[in-house]
């Protein structure tokens, strides 16, 4: 590399340095090594094309900023067309055998636990979880309003969580 070209790189990272880094920074979500990188790639090309810095094609600094930000979109589309590989030996778990009893026990108690609260508290409960219904449906077949749904279901849970606490389940 030249003196001049140095001198050029040097100028240019005294004068838009900070501000261009700052820019880089938003542009990778903070993270300073990829903001490193990318003002590096951005002089980079400042140097293979000096004839973008010249002032009468516009402002050195917004070619800068507009470099370093097709930089950064380029970086994230490679991120983001690579699948991630895991090269493992080990062979995945397989997923946990369900237990048909220890099902039947958790719907009795459940059950159980349920025929403990107020019909109100029950009601909303059936309707949301077990109904799968929205709070519209659920305010609509119970004749509430949907607020009244939304707060129900809020205090049923907490008393739910009590009554199974009593009963000595743990989460």
């Amino acid at each position: 590399m030249a003196d001049d070209d140095a001198e050029l790189l040097r100028a240019l990272n005294e004068e838009h340095g900070d501000a261009l880094f700052a820019h880089a920074l938003r542009l990778v979500s903070g993270d300073r090594q990829r903001a490193e990188d990318l003002v590096q790639e951005t002089l980079l090309r400042a140097w293979r094309h000096p004839e973008a810095l010249d002032p009468q094609r516009g402002s050195v600094r917004a070619w800068l900023f507009t470099t370093a930000r097709h930089l950064a979109i380029d970086a994230w589309r490679r991120r983001a067309s690579r699948v991630g590989e895991v090269v493992t030996d080990d062979l995945p778990e397989p997923p946990p055998e369900v237990d048909e009893a220890d099902r039947a026990v958790e719907a009795w108690t459940v059950a159980e636990a349920l025929a403990r609260l107020s019909p109100a508290h029950r009601d909303v409960l059936v309707e949301c979880f077990y109904q799968g219904r929205s709070v519209a449906e659920a305010a609509v077949r119970l004749g509430v309003p949907p607020g009244t749904v939304k707060s129900r279901t809020h205090y049923a849970l907490r008393s739910l969580r009590l009554v199974l606490e009593e009963m000595g389940v743990t989460q």
